[in-house]
């Protein structure tokens, strides 16, 4: 079978040393639509190494975000990439992260699923400098036509949406050229800039990553309910529900709760078609 869940869960760990500066964290910001209006004191936070921050969900595409890779090549694991989608994706994070860094990440299949029509594998990466731990990534990754083995399906981590109006409702464009930028970061995946082989895929255009409609997400809601101020996140989880093309516009929902923002997100020109689901942001 091409899934041994027992051979991939006890596999080795591996580890990898990974880099990133201040270049990183300003290319990654600005892949994420940050930087408008230029001279807005708000979003220089995100854009001017003099004053500038991280934010958490950088956590992705630092070291260019090879642990999703690294997973999907561990023992035990051989599937067919067509079949693979991101399926999830949490941060949880130990302090914030520093605009220099130098670390160790070590990643690990976690868990395997078995939700009888496709496995979902649970890839942990846990990341540490030398002053102690930054953070614990997880990517859930779905993979078609994989399940069925007999396995524990997991656990359901469904939210039920508030029963009244948001607290906060926010849009957010998507650029035209954001797919173009933002897979400057690591995700070179054809799919998000290759009309040709998006059509392959199935799609009219190349759609957005959507790890950047994550980061987009948690900077709309760091700006409009944290006050810009990063560093009080501590974990950050989403379902991935649909996909957004470029030039579309992403209606951002919150409902304010005790150290926490529950998220809804919606592409608006598709009749609030989801595409975040499940999405809760803690903080302190």
């Amino acid at each position: 079978m091409p899934i041994d869940a027992a051979k991939a869960v006890a596999a080795e760990p591996r580890s990898a040393e990974i880099t990133w500066g201040h270049k990183d964290v300003q290319l990654y910001h600005l892949g994420l639509g940050a930087g408008l209006p230029a001279t807005d004191p708000d979003e220089l936070r995100y854009t001017l190494e003099s004053k500038l921050h991280v934010l958490p969900s950088f956590a992705t595409v630092a070291g260019a975000g090879m642990a999703v890779a690294g997973g999907l090549s561990a023992p035990g694991i051989d599937v067919n990439l067509a079949h693979v989608l991101h399926g999830g994706q949490t941060i949880e994070l130990h302090r914030p992260i520093p605009v220099e860094g130098k670390a160790t990440s070590t990643t690990r299949v976690a868990a395997v699923y078995d939700k009888t029509k496709a496995a979902v594998l649970v890839l942990r990466s846990e990341v540490a400098d030398a002053e102690g731990p930054l953070w614990t990534s997880d990517s859930q990754i779905f993979v078609r036509g994989e399940g069925g083995f007999g396995g524990d399906r997991g656990p359901s981590e469904r939210l039920d949406v508030p029963d009244r109006e948001p607290d906060r409702t926010v849009e957010r464009p998507v650029r035209e050229d954001q797919a173009l930028l933002y897979r400057l970061s690591g995700d070179w995946n054809p799919l998000h800039a290759d009309p040709e082989f998006a059509k392959l895929a199935g799609f009219d255009k190349p759609i957005l990553h959507g790890l950047c409609s994550y980061g987009m997400t948690l900077k709309a809601v760091a700006d409009t309910v944290l006050g810009g101020d990063v560093s009080r996140i501590t974990r950050y989880r989403t379902r991935f529900a649909g996909i957004v093309f470029p030039g579309e516009t992403l209606r951002v929902r919150m409902w304010e709760q005790p150290g926490r923002v529950q998220v809804t997100v919606t592409a608006v020109e598709r009749e609030d078609a989801q595409v975040l689901a499940d999405t809760v942001v803690e903080h302190n």
